[in-house]
């Protein structure tokens, strides 16, 4: 842990105020974006880590300083907010500018809430169709809408169910995204194809989310806790790999270790959710992933052998700024820095 918050002081000091994406996994350098895109929650989260690491005044000005610069995120139309405004202000303690953006984005992510289809759409942000629903929508949208008080757990319960309905297929296979046409109705959409290894992982980690909020469980309790189980399945059943493929088609593909980190912070939530019948187990594997990653893929505090978008081949065994964040804070609630439930 003390590695990979060392290298976030590094990264620091090479990107100022710009937001790493990926880097090179030969020279370390980054690709940096001027706003941060969907990934720059990550980065402010990972300097929130470091300040709590080292307590020193410099780097919470610095998180602070990084949290601030996501404010223009607040009334973007993407579900992506959840990433960015949720991760990005979680971890912040009591930092004042933090808890005001929070609070911002969750009325804005809550006014974004789509009656008619049950969820904020993945919207115009990035291009492409704006009715999208994506299982990386999920994730940090339920803590985020939650935030808005009884309001925000009812429309981040309405969230989560529809995804579940539309991502969490027949026969126990994910499809990560869909499209809504009036005229049709909802429809498979292709990209992220079918077998991409975060789309388990985010479903999983909003599924934990919710189970580890009341005011959101408490509607379809039992239906949380089977996909749960399913999803989790798919993570823990013997002879599965602790590091998945990128694209679980392309079995001479890449790995993606970012995808692992996720899913260990997943298990380590399902652990401690009210009533998880299978806690030892899902501590278990989650610290045997944070294991292998940090024994297999971890150099000079860099998670190697990330995988950004196989089918475009960017960035498949490069360091990704949300791999070090998610692997960060597995590492935090093991060592005790952070309690899981706090992002």
């Amino acid at each position: 842990m003390a590695g990979v918050l060392d290298r976030a002081a590094a990264t620091r000091a090479e990107t100022g105020d710009r937001f790493p994406l990926y880097a090179d996994p030969e020279s370390g350098r980054w690709t940096t974006t001027g706003r941060g895109a969907w990934t720059g929650g990550f980065w402010a989260g990972l300097l929130w880590l470091r300040a709590r690491y080292t307590g020193e005044a410099a780097d919470r000005a610095a998180a602070s300083a990084c949290t601030a610069r996501l404010a223009d995120w607040v009334e973007a139309d993407t579900a992506t907010r959840g990433l960015i405004l949720w991760y990005g202000t979680a971890l912040a303690d009591e930092d004042p500018g933090a808890r005001e953006l929070r609070a911002r984005a969750a009325e804005a992510a809550l006014a974004a809430l789509d009656p008619e289809l049950g969820l904020v759409p993945w919207g115009s942000a990035f291009g492409g169709p704006r009715l999208l629903a994506r299982a990386d929508g999920v994730p940090g949208m339920v803590g985020l809408l939650a935030a808005a008080g009884p309001d925000g757990e009812r429309a981040a319960a309405s969230h989560l169910h529809r995804h579940l309905d539309l991502c969490t297929g027949a026969g126990g296979r994910t499809v990560p995204a869909w499209e809504f046409d009036a005229g049709a109705g909802w429809r498979a959409y292709g990209e992220p194809q079918a077998g991409w290894s975060r789309g388990d992982a985010w479903l999983l980690l909003a599924v934990a989310d919710a189970l580890n909020r009341p005011g959101v469980a408490r509607i379809a309790p039992d239906r949380l806790e089977a996909v749960a189980e399913r999803l989790a399945e798919a993570w823990t059943r013997p002879g599965t790999p602790l590091v998945p493929l990128a694209d679980r088609g392309r079995p001479d593909g890449p790995v993606d270790t970012s995808a692992a980190a996720i899913a260990a912070v997943a298990l380590l939530k399902l652990a401690r959710a009210p009533g998880c019948r299978a806690a030892p187990r899902y501590a278990y594997r989650a610290a045997a992933i944070l294991e292998r990653l940090v024994d297999g893929h971890l150099t000079r505090g860099r998670l190697l052998d990330g995988c950004y978008d196989a089918g475009k081949d960017l960035a498949v065994r490069h360091e990704l700024v949300w791999g070090d964040f998610f692997l960060a804070l597995g590492l935090a609630a093991l060592t005790g820095l952070t309690a899981i439930g706090d992002a």
